[in-house]
């Protein structure tokens, strides 16, 4: 059975850790950082020692609906292999995350994490530190024939081989349909007269850029420092006539659910939540085009159980551990094989995730869907001031 959520992992901690960022990444770009493919594997202990530590985001796997400390696809992976997996919820945001294991990825030593999940943007910090290692896709079957084609090689990481989508997502429009009394197909419309004072954007860079860059038709496969600046002087422009209500971390669900606000930049997983609640809520994939976008898993420098972890990565790309999975966490499933075995539940509430969009997009929702080529090294920090000035951080 598939369950409402209140409130979803990715909303909940959007806005924490903001403070985290001007200074655990200052070292981001440092030479002396980068570590040698030769000097990133360890001595691989999974053949004698049967664990592994797993270290995610609160609020992104599924519990056992009678006691919460139980995870049945976690629990289903140990039946089937005998590894036992230590399940810590420590990443709270991906600036604080960095802060808290850069110091050891930096100077050569273990993490005491087997393997992580991070948002693509900061995992391509990671790849080109060469902080992560390549797993082994021979002996990861599942993932070889079962990841979203869509997914399998951002510009970050030609090929996947550093990394595997754990959930993928889409950021578009929500808005309240009932209350604006019209419907939003564009990101210009939420440039209309009578939104005025009734929109937000997403106050974090990473999460804001893209859609707004579409907006634009800029292609952010390939977006210029140009197209960036462009898209802030528009940006700017709304924010001093008040057309812009605010930017916001994770309250803008407070902010729509309320009326506060009528339309406003959205996470799909979020909206899937909020329309258990609210059926008049519906959330947009703009004719412009909207970012997907993936927080993926990464094996780190010198894991000492590399092996099982690329079998806990693979048991999650089996379609019905991932169904099982996408009925719980309601973001877009990196499995589509997955959409299947939903369908063919003889549950009615499960069987009809199999048909939602936001967890499996259709041919024609994914024709207007791309990943974002990454805000390198040398141009955050600038980018970042500019941004950061605009929503007042």
């Amino acid at each position: 059975m598939p369950k409402n959520h209140p409130v979803s992992r990715r909303s909940l901690l959007r806005a924490l850790g903001a403070g985290a960022a001007g200074t655990v990444l200052a070292g981001c770009g440092v030479p002396a950082a980068y570590v040698e493919p030769g000097d990133r594997a360890g001595r691989d202990s999974s053949g004698t020692d049967r664990t592994l530590h797993f270290a995610n985001w609160p609020l992104y796997i599924d519990t056992d609906d009678e006691d919460t400390s139980k995870r049945p696809t976690l629990d289903a992976f140990t039946e089937r292999t005998g590894i036992s997996v230590t399940y810590t919820e420590e990443i709270n945001d991906n600036d604080e995350f960095f802060g808290k294991i850069s110091p050891a990825l930096m100077n050569r030593q273990q993490t005491g994490r087997d393997l992580i999940v991070i948002s693509d943007w900061m995992a391509a910090r990671f790849v080109r530190l060469g902080w992560v290692q390549e797993m082994d896709r021979a002996k990861q079957p599942n993932v070889t024939k079962y990841l979203d084609p869509q997914l399998c090689s951002p510009a970050f990481d030609t090929g996947r081989l550093h990394s595997v989508p754990w959930q993928s997502g889409i950021t578009g429009i929500a808005y309240n349909r009932k209350r604006l009394g019209r419907e939003i197909r564009s990101t210009h419309d939420l440039w209309a007269d009578d939104l005025r004072g009734r929109v937000t954007l997403l106050s974090g860079l990473d999460e804001a850029f893209a859609l707004l860059m579409q907006g634009d038709g800029v292609d952010i496969t390939r977006w210029t420092a140009d197209d960036f600046h462009t898209m802030c002087e528009h940006i700017e422009k709304r924010v001093r006539s008040k057309h812009i209500r605010r930017f916001t971390g994770n309250d803008y669900i407070k902010d729509l659910s309320t009326g506060d606000v009528l339309a406003c930049q959205a996470y799909s997983g979020d909206v899937i939540q909020l329309q258990a609640d609210n059926p008049d809520i519906e959330f947009v994939v703009p004719e412009e085009g909207a970012e997907l976008w993936a927080e993926s898993l990464m094996i780190p420098n010198l894991a000492r159980h590399k092996r099982n972890a690329e079998r806990l990565v693979d048991h999650y790309y089996d379609p019905e551990i991932a169904a099982e999975l996408a009925t719980w966490v309601n973001y877009v499933c990196p499995v589509p094989a997955a959409r299947d075995v939903l369908a063919s539940s003889k549950d009615e509430e499960t069987a009809a995730l199999a048909e939602d969009p936001l967890i499996f997009p259709d041919d024609a929702m994914r024709e207007r869907l791309a990943i974002a080529r990454d805000i390198t090294a040398e141009e955050r920090t600038e980018l970042t001031k500019k941004w950061n000035t605009i929503v007042g951080l």
